[in-house]
């Protein structure tokens, strides 16, 4: 299977170059999935109904969240019926929506994307650990499904990292979101598991975390909190990963950084 994720799209700008260039990279690299961090979509803070219909109809399969997932209320009552926009699975029980979705292909293959949220340094939710490891009990890789795809939004580095060794052999490919800064250890870990801390974000990375740097270094040199961070408005980079996956075991063979556009390195997957 070949799979291509992205991080966290930060504003307007990100969006439309993602709706421009995801059906491109789905003919070109024929693609079997597409899942896109959107937590920030809308301005930098949760996206909206309208938001996701664009995504789904430029080619994107799984949309997931994060910490900011209620932060447009308006999206409450749609990812309550809509399975392809997924939200941390370790959220209370009486949560809205799903914390996991299955894609079926045209061909009958079948992908299972789920998200979980880390607890240090975020907000607290049930262990991720522990509920990763019940689910694994009843979703085993290479029976029902060809690929599991974890998208494990956090913040510390280290429980990523160990998420990753955690689900290793057990699932196709755990990518970290949330801190919106692209790391450089894309790797395939000892018993298959196609592995990266963060994906990075699509944005523009001459600012702070995608935000406006004017408006995010005042809350560092005066202590003024403006009412809200918007996002920079400069060129954006798509950053995320492109993984290939065997079918018969459901491990990764080959995971790729991708890089697109704005100020950083390109680094455009070399299938």
């Amino acid at each position: 299977m070949k799979i291509i994720a992205f991080g966290d799209v930060v504003g307007r700008k990100a969006r439309k170059m993602l709706f421009e260039k995801i059906p491109k990279l789905r003919t070109k690299l024929d693609l079997d999935l597409v899942i896109v961090n959107a937590e920030n979509a809308a301005h930098g803070f949760g996206i909206t109904e309208g938001m996701c219909l664009d995504f789904f109809k430029a080619g994107v399969d799984v949309l997931t969240m994060g910490n900011h997932t209620w932060d447009k209320r308006e999206i409450i009552p749609f990812i309550s019926i809509e399975p392809r926009l997924i939200r941390p699975a370790n959220y209370p029980e009486h949560t809205p929506g799903n914390g996991f979705c299955e894609v079926k292909l045209p061909d009958g293959r079948i992908a299972l994307v789920i998200q979980l949220m880390g607890t240090l340094f975020i907000d607290p939710l049930d262990n991720p650990f522990s509920y990763m490891q019940k689910w694994l009990e009843t979703h085993i890789i290479a029976q029902k499904y060809q690929a599991i795809v974890l998208d494990f939004h956090a913040e510390a580095t280290s429980e990523k990292m160990a998420m990753g060794h955690f689900c290793d052999g057990r699932v196709s490919l755990v990518f970290g979101t949330h801190t919106h800064v692209p790391t450089a250890d894309a790797m395939i870990l000892d018993k298959g598991t196609a592995y990266i801390t963060d994906l990075g974000m699509c944005g523009d990375y001459n600012s702070v975390l995608g935000m406006k740097a004017s408006e995010a270094v005042l809350r560092f040199t005066d202590k003024i909190r403006s009412e809200h961070l918007s996002p920079s408005e400069g060129d954006p980079s798509l950053s995320g990963v492109y993984v290939e996956t065997d079918d018969y075991t459901g491990m990764a063979k080959k995971i790729e950084p991708i890089r697109i556009g704005g100020r950083i390195a390109s680094t455009p997957p070399m299938c």
